[in-house]
């Protein structure tokens, strides 16, 4: 039987949260009569959600139209900057993926745009423990789609998304895979739901709580 671990990337992996706000920002200030500035607590407040949504929610003050193309200089010169400045990864990430990675298939599920998991990947040098990786700049999909995507793409017979926001519980719901909360990360989940306070813990949550069988 093939078992799958999908996790997302920010607030569950690690936090970039303030090198994406300082590539923002230089953008922003470059830009003649700029009205906007990015801060770390907004940031982490945006994280998680589509590119789509995060363009109308911040640059709210533009047309859609110019929101998107103003998000997207922004975007790409976050890829940029975190292919050369890296983020802040979670303590023991390299030593939980290489324990789950000698039983499941590894893989990453996010709502950034294409470029920015390969960008966390080859700065922070993991990217041999993970075995797929789907986004919404790569496909054009919501989360629960992609989710269900490497699901079917790779043929696993069960699989568990591990993510730390509502936007993510709502997708593997909807995608119908169990979920587990990184509670360490940016948000809040319904009470009840299994959870990790730390990432260190999850290979040993796995084997206890029986969510892959």
């Amino acid at each position: 039987m093939r078992k799958g671990i999908i996790f997302d990337l920010d607030g569950t992996l690690w936090d970039s949260s303030e090198a994406v706000t300082d590539s923002w920002n230089e953008v922003l200030d470059g830009i003649p009569g700029n009205r906007y500035h990015m801060t770390t607590e907004l940031m982490q407040s945006l994280m998680g959600k589509t590119m789509d949504e995060i363009a109308y929610a911040f640059l709210d003050k533009e047309t859609p139209e110019r929101a998107l193309e103003l998000l997207a200089k922004c975007m790409d010169h976050e890829n940029d900057y975190i292919r050369s400045h890296g983020g802040s990864l979670y303590e023991g990430l390299r030593e939980t993926l290489e324990i789950l990675h000698e039983e499941y298939f590894l893989a990453i599920v996010s709502n950034c745009q294409d470029g920015y998991i390969q960008a966390c990947l080859s700065y922070h040098r993991f990217g041999d423990l993970i075995d797929d990786y789907e986004s919404f700049g790569g496909t054009g999909l919501l989360k629960a789609d992609n989710i269900k995507l490497v699901v079917e793409r790779n043929k696993l017979d069960r699989a568990v998304y591990v993510g730390d926001v509502m936007g993510d519980y709502n997708s593997t719901m909807e995608a119908g895979l169990p979920f587990i909360h990184a509670a360490y990360g940016f948000g809040k989940v319904p009470e009840g739901t299994p959870a990790i306070k730390d990432l260190r813990d999850l290979p040993m949550f796995i084997n206890e709580s029986g969510i892959l069988g």
